[in-house]
């Protein structure tokens, strides 16, 4: 028994050094909420920060202070590409704010990313639901260029949502980033709690990550492409490109053509819908054409060359403060 004692010790002192080093990342309050590992996993990424006693108190209203700083800090905002001519304060664009708070530097970068705060905002205003989903989603377009699904999910509140957040919200319930619960309701004119909040933005994050590591491009929102040809004059034969869209937002574009031998291989690609738009969910046909020596068998390209995503790099974080 005396030999194996050093062992149970060791043991003994891992299992506790390990829990410590858990605990050190956890928040105290979080045990039994639903996002409970993603508000921890955010917290251990440096952004989302507690209270003096460890506490994150996830059914709190989020402030505008405290949402304006996490989108900033998660999304990893910046204000690299401006250049200012005076060192900028957070009352040069919202008057209500404090210069010194712990917040203004989070409030600058994302007046300079486009976000589209009220101009006069309060620190200690709660945001609602819908505005938290609409900066979240103006953030994540700050990182890139990312393909949708344009499909859309009715609400049975839709009648309470600001038209001018509808589409923000529709792209983050096909991104799975937000949803809907039982009774379909969003709840859009709601306080959204610091928890809620948390949760959409680490699945915001992780949308945004996955994109930009993906090897390969997004699929094409186009099917069935096929080709067909008719003469102009024994010369010049035109051909046409079609294929099947998911609503007449779409479009089709003939990229390029490659001459191989007497073949004449034709690369396409969608044209995307206007995002600030919305479009009924009818399948429509799409269509593009050109005109090509008669000499040549023109051929579809084996796949869609859709430049569909464009992920920007990440910048480094911007200041963001207690969240």
């Amino acid at each position: 028994m005396k030999k194996k004692q050093p062992l149970f010790i060791l043991l003994a002192v891992f299992s506790l050094l390990w829990a410590l080093s858990q605990s050190a990342w956890a928040f105290s309050d979080v045990g039994g909420h639903p996002d409970a590992d993603k508000i921890n996993a955010l917290r251990e990424r440096g952004v989302l920060e507690g209270d003096a006693n460890g506490k994150y108190n996830p059914g709190r209203n989020l402030t505008y202070a405290a949402g304006v700083s996490i989108i900033v800090k998660g999304l990893g905002l910046n204000v690299d590409h401006v250049r200012f001519a005076k060192a900028p304060k957070a009352t040069d664009y919202f008057p209500n704010l404090k210069d010194d708070a712990w917040y203004a530097d989070a409030f600058i970068t994302a007046y300079h990313n486009g976000l589209e705060i009220p101009r006069d905002v309060k620190a200690d205003q709660s945001m609602t639901r819908e505005q938290f989903a609409y900066l979240l989603f103006q953030g994540m377009m700050r990182t890139g260029e990312y393909f949708f699904t344009e499909i859309y999910t009715e609400l049975a509140d839709e009648a309470d949502v600001n038209p001018a957040y509808m589409n923000s919200i529709q792209k983050l319930l096909n991104a799975q980033i937000v949803s809907l619960d039982a009774k379909r309701m969003f709840y859009p004119k709601a306080a959204v709690t610091r928890g809620v909040a948390a949760g959409w933005l680490h699945d915001a994050i992780k949308f945004v990550e996955d994109m930009q590591s993906a090897d390969t491009p997004a699929p094409s929102p186009l099917t069935d492409t096929k080709l067909e040809t008719k003469a102009v004059n024994p010369d010049v034969n035109e051909v046409t490109v079609k294929a099947n869209a998911p609503h007449s937002g779409y479009g089709i574009r003939i990229a390029s053509i490659v001459f191989d031998g007497d073949r004449a291989i034709l690369h396409t690609e969608a044209v995307l819908p206007d995002p600030d738009r919305m479009y009924a969910q009818v399948i429509t046909e799409v269509k593009a054409a050109t005109y090509i020596s008669a000499a040549y068998t023109p051929v579809l390209a084996e796949s869609l060359q859709g430049a569909i995503r464009k992920p920007a790099a990440s910048p480094p974080s911007a200041p963001a403060g207690r969240a």
